[in-house]
């Protein structure tokens, strides 16, 4: 595993101040650019799909599209997106939740949802774990179980492991790499 975290550090590229004065942003784009740094992340997500068992995996938007969608193939299980309110057409569940600027919501559609299934959550970063709660409050609602959350990276001095641990209800939280 070293190998690969290796790997995917050498992909992503660090840009100061930005989207503003103080920001170190992490860009994952160089990472999606290699494919052999692309194949092995989606491998390592779809090995976590196939550990957690799930049944289907979300993608939180809009890089967790990028990262989910090839994992949930790999894995051969189904797609569904989590889009930002009012991006879904038909009959949603909505979710609010709080930002460190703001509050924002989310959406899913009920009906991709079952009883039966078991829910991976992708994304590429945890920060505040905002985004990821709310999505887990999403599931919950639609009557499907979360089998757990994997992430690219996860940026620990945000706190997002803590916010969202009781949430998952012993379900694994998994970041490739800790920033």
């Amino acid at each position: 595993m070293t190998d690969i975290r290796e790997l995917l550090l050498s992909r992503i590229r660090d840009v100061e101040d930005y989207p503003e004065q103080g920001v170190m942003f992490k860009d994952i784009t160089p990472l999606l650019a290699d494919p052999a740094a692309f194949t092995a992340l989606t491998d390592a997500l779809a090995q976590i799909a196939a550990e957690t068992g799930a049944t289907k995996v979300v993608g939180l938007e809009a890089r967790g599209f990028i990262l989910g969608a090839p994992v949930a193939v790999r894995a051969g299980l189904g797609f569904i997106p989590v889009r930002k309110a009012g991006k879904l057409p038909g009959a949603t569940l909505r979710q609010a939740y709080e930002l460190e600027y703001g509050s924002a919501e989310i959406e899913v559609h009920a009906e991709d949802l079952g009883k039966d299934d078991r829910i991976l959550i992708v994304d590429d970063v945890l920060a505040t774990g905002g985004t990821a709660e709310a999505s887990i409050q999403l599931i919950h609602r639609a009557g499907a179980e979360v089998a757990g959350v994997a992430v690219l990276m996860e940026l620990g001095f945000l706190g997002g492991r803590a916010r969202l641990e009781p949430a998952l209800n012993g379900a694994p939280l998994e970041a490739l790499l800790q920033v």
